[in-house]
């Protein structure tokens, strides 16, 4: 089962590339805003079907649960708007990586203290040299952004 799990994660993150990418696109014919409305949108069409179709009865309301916990839609929308602005400039692998690392890195924190009624883990160095790992693919994926980026300045310049 843990593989399963860590396989559809992988897939969860492909996913969250092709839609950075396709919503970066779209971005540029409708907005900022306009393309994050219509992902929300359309999410908020397909959840509902599935949940009125699909999702069994829970005993617990929206109403009864802890405030703090309907914090993550807030928090996806920001994600959207950040991967829609950021794609368009920085390319989807530079801003894919970036969002990888930022959750990598607060994702060893709640982990490491037990943050937002999660179980604690502790810290470890492979834990750190993962981050560090992925903090140098990033620095490298940027480098050939910039490299690739001159050479086209430089045959725009020479044509």
């Amino acid at each position: 089962m843990l593989l399963v799990m860590i396989l559809l994660s992988i897939v969860g993150g492909a996913l969250l590339s092709i839609q950075a990418a396709v919503n970066g696109g779209l971005a540029q014919s409708q907005g900022l805003l306009r393309t994050t409305f219509l992902t929300f949108l359309v999410g908020t069409v397909v959840s509902g079907l599935l949940v009125l179709f699909f999702e069994p009865a829970h005993s617990v309301t929206l109403f009864d649960v802890p405030k703090w916990q309907l914090t993550g839609s807030f928090l996806g929308l920001i994600y959207v708007l950040t991967m829609v602005f950021a794609v368009q400039r920085i390319g989807t692998a530079v801003a894919t990586v970036a969002v990888i690392l930022g959750q990598l890195a607060m994702s060893i924190l709640i982990d490491t203290f037990g943050w937002l009624h999660n179980d604690a883990i502790p810290f470890s160095l492979n834990r750190l040299l993962a981050a560090i790992c992925l903090a140098i693919a990033l620095w490298f994926i940027y480098l050939s952004n910039e490299k690739d980026e001159a050479l086209s300045q430089q045959q725009a310049d020479r044509a």
